[in-house]
């Protein structure tokens, strides 16, 4: 019998196929709740949904990305997004190696402006790394990538590192705890199975959790009884990786772009809630129980906590801006003249993708970028959007 959910809003309706797999994970999640005495933390729940083999959102065989996905990405937009990393790319490689690593390329757009880019500027890249864990967006990658036989797919980052990463909306897909604030002290959220249902079990807090509270929220013992939030540990456990990675190398820089906020800016009252989110077919809504598979869940990032992860493990802060004040000062406006704005037809739909993209309503202040490394220097213009203060 398939899991009951409570959505509140009336969404499409998946196809019979779509549908007979979200029940599979389902069941799958229900016998893994089962063998664990009838709970799991909600980091398990989400992986699954996200991950597990052959039925998990980024590990099944549906649409993710475009129109016809659940949500739109900023490479989707614009080429003028990809072109305009390429530009902070090549300042990256006079500096340290011919190579680039992009976590989670999604459909492959990124790569492709990247390195269309960089091909037309006289750039030159020996390597093009992508570590991807969906199985359909590696393929969909291949496919648009075939023209560079430079690119190549890993299952795992490598040891050491020279060169440019990129991460785009890649921390905000990583499994998170969910811990709620109680009167004695911080508990933990897990899942469990209700009437039918998945639904939320308050348990008592692990002392590793609750270290992880302490150590991300520096005012914990001040939010309100009731206050619900995320624990990024994968996340922070992801910086660390990275910054090994990095640190082993010669001289590199890693770029990470998501929606989110810096602590201080993060655990207000308007979150209190926290700060789950679900897309599917460009709808977004707050209900991660619904057919589970099918959409996407991610959590907004606390960029401090990444920062001291990265600063924990012994890397560089090189830098952090929000997206309209690295974008502008790499260059996207200079790009987007490249298309005479006397051709409406040609300059408008850019001229509106880039908008979106630094907009303030848009993604220009919600989404920020992270940048850290080691033995190279962000250029001048990108350095004066610094924020690092607010971190």
């Amino acid at each position: 019998m398939p899991i009951r959910y409570n959505i509140g809003m009336s969404l499409p309706e998946p196809s019979s196929d779509a549908l007979a797999a979200s029940h599979a994970l389902q069941h799958l999640i229900a016998a893994e709740i089962e063998r664990n005495a009838g709970a799991i933390s909600f980091a398990r729940y989400m992986e699954l949904a996200l991950y597990a083999p052959g039925l998990g959102y980024y590990s099944g065989g549906s649409a993710k990305l475009g129109k016809d996905g659940d949500f739109t990405t900023a490479p989707e937009l614009t080429p003028l997004f990809g072109a305009t990393l390429a530009r902070v790319a090549a300042a990256i490689i006079a500096q340290s190696a011919p190579y680039i690593l992009e976590f989670g390329a999604g459909t492959g757009k990124l790569a492709f402006d990247i390195l269309t880019e960089l091909a037309a500027s006289g750039v030159h890249v020996e390597r093009y790394l992508i570590v991807e864990l969906s199985g359909e967006l590696r393929a969909r990658q291949q496919h648009q990538l075939r023209d560079f036989p430079q690119v190549q797919w890993l299952d795992a980052m490598p040891d050491a590192f020279d060169g440019v990463v990129f991460g785009n909306e890649v921390l905000d897909a990583m499994p998170v705890h969910l811990v709620t604030k109680h009167p004695d002290g911080w508990r933990e959220l897990q899942v469990t199975v209700n009437g039918g249902r998945f639904d939320y079990l308050e348990a008592p807090i692990s002392a590793e959790l609750l270290a992880q509270v302490q150590r991300q929220i520096a005012h914990h013992a001040e939010l309100p009884v009731g206050y619900v939030t995320e624990v990024h540990g994968v996340a922070c456990g992801f910086m660390a990786s990275l910054s090994r990675m990095l640190l082993a190398g010669r001289a590199n820089a890693a770029f990470l772009f998501d929606y989110g906020f810096p602590a201080h800016e993060f655990y207000l009252d308007l979150r209190a809630t926290g700060t789950l989110m679900c897309h599917y077919r460009h709808h977004a809504h707050a209900e991660p129980f619904f057919h589970p598979g099918l959409q996407d869940i991610t959590a907004h990032v606390d960029f401090t906590a990444m920062a001291l992860a990265a600063q924990d493990a012994g890397i560089d802060i090189l830098g952090y801006f929000n997206q309209a004040g690295f974008l502008l000062g790499a260059g996207v406006g200079d790009l987007l003249l490249r298309t005479d704005p006397e051709h409406v037809i040609a300059y408008i739909p850019q001229s509106k993708a880039v908008q979106k993209l630094v907009s303030p309503a848009e993604m220009g202040e919600l989404f920020k970028v992270l940048a850290i490394g080691k033995n190279v220097a962000l250029p001048e213009a990108i350095l004066a959007q610094d924020r690092s203060h607010r971190l």
